[in-house]
């Protein structure tokens, strides 16, 4: 069937999809509305929902309410209160370091982390990211904390869309302020990015953003532009090694580079309603298909089918299919 010929055959991810990012191309994808913990790829959507608002080189001195909510094991980039930052070395420590900190900063600096929270679930629909429903800014597991591959594919792609997120989740290496004139090397936790940890470099990697806690395990979104082209990809919670969740998402731009320009699309990205994207509606069909049933056939232009390729059952998108609502449980303890 169109859209899968040599696709990877490890690919051990619960959830992945693979699209153009110029066109909105779902080039092929596998329980890409399966919705799991997001772990902290779900910054892309705080990014996109709040990055417009500050200016870069607007500064804020951090007090000790703007980091008395974050989450115990969280992430952390270094702020402490007393000391001023630029909203540029914030977005530093969010993106480069995956920090919580500097995402509760710049919450409170929002109006509050409940506010911003309201925000994002907002944004996520606007994005018509029905997949996903938003309890912390951080994407730090709370019980009913979800997001889905396609729904991480479309706040990727959006993002990108903002020269500053593009600039942020490209940067290696930043100086963060450690007090006084006194400062400390951060490097970005992309490894793909940075070859670190033993995993090779993605030629013409842009970005996007990766993701651990111990109950969603990995996730990563990454860009990449080769011969023109940008592509996006998503891989969440692979069950082998560390590094299966980079390696595993070059795996998949390899072949989406190799064989998408030829291959038929199984299915498209929505658009923004707030800029014109037509309302998706979501039919009988495709929410049993988005859960597994079995004998979910090609009944209608948004419903799945299912391919049996080199990687397993691999669902593809049929054209014009967008993110289905599916409630889910997920529960654990966690450290991002």
């Amino acid at each position: 069937m169109s859209g899968a010929t040599g696709l990877p055959g490890k690919l051990t991810a619960s959830a992945w999809l693979v699209a153009d990012c110029e066109s909105g191309e779902v080039l092929a994808s596998f329980a890409a509305h399966r919705r799991l913990p997001p772990a902290s790829t779900l910054k892309m959507l705080f990014a996109d929902t709040v990055l417009k608002k500050f200016d870069r080189t607007e500064r804020y001195k951090v007090t000790d309410a703007d980091l008395a909510d974050i989450p115990a094991g969280s992430s952390l980039v270094g702020v402490k209160p007393g000391i001023t930052y630029t909203v540029e070395q914030l977005w530093q420590g969010v993106f480069l370091r995956s920090g919580n900190d500097a995402v509760h900063v710049l919450a409170h600096m929002n109006g509050g982390v409940a506010k911003t929270v309201a925000e994002m679930q907002a944004r996520a629909e606007d994005l018509q990211a029905l997949d996903t429903h938003v309890v912390s800014p951080d994407g730090f597991d709370h019980k009913g904390q979800l997001s889905s591959a396609y729904d991480l594919t479309l706040f990727a792609r959006h993002g990108l869309k903002n020269a500053d997120f593009r600039e942020y989740c490209h940067t290696k290496i930043a100086n963060f302020p450690a007090g006084g004139k006194k400062t400390f090397q951060i490097q970005n936790t992309d490894r793909l990015l940075t070859g670190a940890w033993g995993v090779k470099t993605y030629d013409g990697l842009i970005g996007v953003k990766n993701g651990f806690t111990s109950n969603a395990g990995n996730t990563f979104t990454g860009a990449a532009t080769r011969g023109g082209r940008t592509l996006l990809a998503t891989v969440m919670h692979p069950t082998s090694g560390y590094n299966a969740v980079y390696e595993e998402t070059s795996a998949l731009l390899d072949w989406a580079f190799t064989h998408g320009g030829s291959a038929q699309p199984v299915g498209t990205l929505v658009e923004p309603l707030s800029e014109g994207g037509a309302r998706a509606t979501p039919t009988r069909r495709t929410a049993q298909a988005a859960a597994g049933a079995p004998g979910t056939g090609s009944g209608g232009p948004s419903a799945w089918r299912l391919l049996e390729g080199a990687s397993g059952t691999v669902a593809l998108l049929a054209g014009g299919v967008w993110a289905l609502r599916r409630r889910g449980k997920r529960g654990g303890k966690h450290a991002n």
